[in-house]
């Protein structure tokens, strides 16, 4: 029977031209419900279907593009350098104010200290100078007001000519690295020199009391009134200083009785007396003090003119 069919098919060519007779006998094509519509027009997966690419060129950028770029990361950069470095400066140029003004009260102060550190000791210098001069040939036994007040300042002084200068703004422009902030090569200059000038008033002060022991300490020890002492500061209640120059500018006499007077060697008092004075107060003064107060000076000078300190 299917021969016959598959024969009868193939001879009547009617069934190719008839859809209806294909759709008959075609059972790869189910049909299609009538409420699915769309599922007709869906094209197969097998067409072509579109690809939408990306517009990017992928040409070779061209030299000046190069250019363009590396010109805009440089000035990013240089601009960027360039406002940490105008930040940077700003910072130094404002501790350098600060510190500027710091150390000009400091050295101002201790200009004022310098000055009067050596009216004291030139009228220690003095002092000693009249003790020299009255111990070689004058009585010892019934000394005059002058003599005793010229005692106490020639050998009793120390303290008031003792100067010791403010470091602690030197100190710490010197050791903190500070300094630099300071773009000016004479004042690193001056702060160098008045620093070495400091040290030598500190070594030639710690001759003088080397000195004082050997020489003046004897003196007090085995020949001072230390009842006239007591007399004048009311039983020390008045610091010896400020006793010594009420009794000195008073026209009160208080008696003054040296101790041992038989056994003072004149000559060899006389000479102590004069070496303290010259050797050790007057040289300190006229040569290392002096030579701090013209730093002291210049320093002050250049801070005023650069800093605008009054």
């Amino acid at each position: 029977m299917s021969d016959k069919n598959e024969s009868t098919d193939a001879a009547n060519p009617d069934n190719e031209k008839n859809p209806e007779n294909t759709s008959k006998h075609d059972s790869s094509n189910p049909a299609v419900p009538d409420g699915d519509t769309e599922s007709v027009n869906t094209p197969l997966l097998t067409e072509p279907m579109e690809v939408h690419h990306h517009a990017h060129s992928h040409g070779k950028k061209n030299w000046k593009s190069y250019i363009r770029e590396f010109l805009m990361l440089f000035l990013a950069v240089f601009c960027g350098s360039l406002a940490e470095y105008q930040l940077e400066h700003k910072i130094e140029r404002d501790r350098a104010h600060e510190l500027a003004k710091s150390f000009y009260e400091e050295l101002k102060s201790d200009s004022l200290t310098a000055v009067i550190k050596c009216e004291n000791r030139i009228r220690q210098e003095q002092a000693l100078q009249y003790l020299s001069k009255y111990f070689k040939d004058s009585s010892l036994t019934d000394p005059p007001k002058l003599f005793a007040v010229n005692f106490e300042y020639g050998i009793s002084f120390r303290t008031p000519g003792v100067f010791e200068p403010k470091t602690a703004i030197l100190e710490q422009l010197k050791s903190s690295g500070s300094l630099r902030y300071f773009k000016n090569e004479t004042f690193q200059s001056l702060v160098g020199d008045i620093s070495i000038a400091i040290r030598n008033i500190y070594d030639r002060q710690a001759l003088e009391t080397s000195a004082r022991i050997e020489y003046l300490n004897p003196l007090l020890v085995k020949h001072h009134d230390y009842e006239f002492w007591n007399t004048i500061t009311k039983g020390n209640t008045i610091t010896f200083d400020v006793a010594t120059k009420n009794y000195d500018e008073s026209d009160e006499f208080v008696p003054f009785r040296l101790r041992g007077v038989d056994k003072i060697d004149r000559d060899y008092v006389s000479g102590c007396l004069s070496f303290y004075s010259l050797n050790a107060l007057q040289s300190t003064r006229t040569v290392h003090i002096q030579k701090y107060r013209d730093l002291n000076a210049q320093l002050l000078q250049l801070l005023r003119s650069n800093y605008g300190l009054e």
